[in-house]
C-alpha cells in the first residue's frame, strides 16, 4: 500500500532533522515504502531513501536543552501565626498546689505545662507571651480561667513560667500576642 504525504507533512515529520534544509521544491512529494514489518520506516525523496523516524510527546527536543527537574517540597512552609490582638500587663504563676487538680476546661493540671489562664480568652486560645524584663518568649494555650489577684492579665502554668524566666521573681512585665 503506499502513501502520498504532502510537503507541510513531511517538514512536520523531519522537524529538527538535516534533513529539512534540503527540501527546497515545493512540487516534491514523498512516498512511504510499503511492506515494513519494524519500526524503522523509510521514504524515497527525489529518488533518494531517507529514514523517518517516530516522534512522540515523549522524547525530548534535540534543539531545546532539557529544563532542570526542581525538587518537591517534602512538607509546605508553615506560615507564621498572626496577631489579633496585643496586651500588656502583669503576669503571675501557679503550680504546685495546683498539680492533679482539674482546670476550669477539665484538663489535669501537670507539671511543666505550656498553658495558661485567662478571665476572657477562649479555651483553646494560642497566646505568644513575651517577659518584658529579660526578652524571653513563649507560646500558650489558654485552659484555665484567672487570674483572680490584682491587675494581673495572665497566669502562666509552671512549664510556660519556666521558659519565660518567672518562676523565681513570681511576677513579671507581660506582653501578650493573641495568635490566630
Amino acid at each position: 500500500m503506499r502513501r502520498t504525504f504532502s510537503l507541510g507533512a513531511l517538514a512536520l515529520l523531519l522537524s529538527g532533522s538535516a534533513l529539512a534544509p534540503a527540501m527546497v521544491t515545493p512540487a516534491l512529494a514523498v512516498t512511504q515504502m510499503a511492506g515494513e514489518e519494524d519500526d524503522n520506516r523509510k521514504a524515497t525523496v527525489s529518488g533518494t531513501e531517507v529514514a523517518i523516524r517516530e516522534v512522540d510527546n515523549l522524547t525530548p527536543s534535540l534543539d531545546v536543552a532539557p529544563s532542570p527537574v526542581l525538587p518537591q517540597p517534602i512538607a509546605p512552609v508553615p506560615a507564621q501565626p498572626s496577631v489579633v490582638k496585643v496586651a500588656k500587663g502583669q503576669a503571675s504563676w501557679y503550680g504546685p498546689g495546683f498539680y492533679g487538680n482539674r482546670t476550669a476546661s477539665g484538663e489535669v493540671l501537670r507539671r511543666g505545662t505550656l498553658t495558661a489562664a485567662h478571665r476572657t480568652l477562649p479555651f483553646g486560645t494560642r497566646v505568644r507571651v513575651t517577659n518584658l524584663w529579660n526578652g524571653r518568649s513563649a507560646v500558650v494555650r489558654i485552659n484555665d480561667r484567672g487570674p483572680f489577684h490584682g491587675n494581673r492579665v495572665i497566669d502562666l502554668a509552671h512549664g510556660a513560667a519556666s521558659e519565660l524566666g518567672v518562676t523565681s521573681s513570681g511576677v513579671a512585665q507581660v506582653k501578650l500576642e493573641v495568635l490566630r
